[in-house]
């Protein structure tokens, strides 16, 4: 019941990377590494897709906004 009554864990924005970059990678094997640089490679993928997003409506935004004369 203790459990229940306590406040959930607030975490910060990047918490899961700053907790991944603590993990023990001794204890890890081959393929477990393989995978794991295919997880991080497909993380960078999808965080890339995001700033591209966010830069095309940055720069769909600056035209409407500050078009030039």
């Amino acid at each position: 019941m203790a459990q229940e009554d306590a406040e959930p864990v607030r975490r910060t924005r990047g918490w899961a990377i700053a907790e991944l970059s603590k993990e023990d990678l001794e204890i890890f094997g081959f393929s477990e590494l393989e995978e794991r640089i295919e997880a991080l490679q497909s993380e960078i993928a999808r965080v890339r897709a995001q700033l591209d997003r966010k830069h095309a409506g940055r720069a769909a935004a600056d035209a409407i906004f500050f078009k030039s004369s």
